[in-house]
């Protein structure tokens, strides 16, 4: 799947009744979880079948595409699936049970209650009964090299520097490219971004603390106005928009990283982190989630798939605390950021992680599938090229540089 975005322009009471879309998409998704709540046994055709009737009882339900409601039905029900599969798998812990949707900002249609301007295409029209009408389509994107049949689902979203149309079209995007011959472990950290095993560093750009100050700034701003006021209003729109600039800043750099890493390489290896465990050091929480290494990785696993690339996630166990010239343990404090070890190697803490990191994913690569969220092939087309003539061959140079048996114990 592609989503293509695009910057939506249009009058004031567009906007209002977008937003009366969007809180009607709310509204019925938080009725489909209590209406799942009341009643034992309710499946996913259940919820969408009571949209018939909160269209039915509740007239501005009724003015929203049907296709719509079902999308907010589905919404509903994709977080109880997540409660059942938590469930059965037995994840300790909180199992994330179905919460009400407090803050929604979107509504997704699916094939109907839109029509696309076929000769610009950069317009859309809503038919539905919510008054949102003629919208216009500002972004570089062109939509021309798509057919409206690959068009799956269209959705509005709300954001603090205004709205936006998504267009999620059904595309398999894959590119072919030469083979590099080179593969890279990789080891994320707060003081460099990532620290490979040849013992280059990305320095972490710190977007958050770079923009702290005026974060503080707006803060107070905001709670000096009075509640209910315009003036507070203006204030958070302030305050949100400083969030959003962060927040892309992060997205931008982590996906640039992440494709310059798979233009690179045949093969990238990296760390499974559990970010969910290492956030809850609160000494280190607001840095761990300042430098988004799980948005890092979903960015690899997705220029892997699109260029044909090998991406393998590791257990993190040991990766520092091994030694990668012998394979002894050498215990070290988060403090220590040399590996000193008995062997006579001295190297950059990161540098041995990065190490042992590309060591385990070489010694998988001839596996199905990875270690990382879903179980996919990860040699993909290159099957027989990259793990029969590259990485095999550089598992046994590594092998014969130092020899380690125990690295996966």
């Amino acid at each position: 799947m592609l989503v293509l975005e695009f910057k939506v322009r249009a009058k004031e009471q567009q906007y209002k009744a977008i937003d009366e879309a969007i809180r009607t998409a709310q509204f019925i998704q938080n009725k489909c979880l209590r209406y799942w709540i009341d009643n034992k046994g309710v499946g996913r055709y259940d919820l969408n079948k009571y949209c018939r009737v909160l269209a039915h009882d509740f007239k501005f339900a009724n003015e929203l595409n049907s296709q719509a409601r079902q999308s907010s039905a589905e919404r509903a029900w994709s977080a109880i699936a997540r409660f059942y599969d938590n469930c059965k798998r037995k994840i300790p812990g909180k199992k994330g049970y179905p919460r009400f949707k407090k803050n929604c900002r979107s509504v997704e249609y699916k094939q109907t209650g839109w029509q696309l301007n076929l000769e610009s295409r950069k317009a859309i029209t809503f038919t539905d009964k919510k008054g949102i009408g003629r919208l216009r389509l500002v972004g570089s994107y062109d939509l021309h090299f798509y057919q409206p049949e690959q068009i799956k689902r269209v959705r509005l979203v709300r954001r603090a520097d205004g709205y936006y149309c998504q267009f999620i079209l059904s595309v398999d995007v894959q590119i072919k490219t030469e083979p590099t011959n080179k593969t890279i472990g990789l080891d994320v950290g707060l003081s460099a971004f990532y620290t490979d095993d040849q013992g280059n560093k990305i320095d972490n750009p710190k977007f958050l603390r770079m923009g702290e100050k005026k974060i503080k700034r707006l803060q107070r701003q905001l709670s000096r106005k009075q509640k209910g006021s315009n003036n507070r209003k203006k204030a958070r729109q302030k305050l949100a928009k400083a969030h959003l600039k962060i927040s892309r800043q992060r997205k931008e750099f982590s996906k640039r990283v992440a494709y310059s890493v798979i233009q690179s390489n045949d093969l990238v290896a990296y760390e499974d982190l559990k970010i969910k465990n290492l956030v809850k050091n609160h000494c280190l929480a607001k840095s761990i989630s300042d430098a988004a290494w799980y948005q890092f990785r979903i960015w690899l696993e997705y220029f892997g798939r699109k260029y044909g690339k090998v991406t393998i996630a590791v257990p993190s166990q040991y990766t520092s605390q091994n030694c990668s010239n012998c394979g002894k343990t050498v215990k070290k404090s988060l403090s220590t950021r040399t590996h000193v070890c008995s062997c006579g190697c001295q190297l950059d803490r990161d540098e041995n992680a990065a190490k042992n990191i590309l060591r385990r994913g070489l010694s998988t690569a001839g596996h199905t599938g990875t270690f990382g969220l879903e179980p996919i092939n990860a040699l993909g087309e290159l099957t027989s090229t990259l793990a029969g003539e590259i990485l095999l061959g550089q598992v046994d140079s590594l092998n014969k540089e130092s020899p380690v048996t125990s690295l996966c114990d």
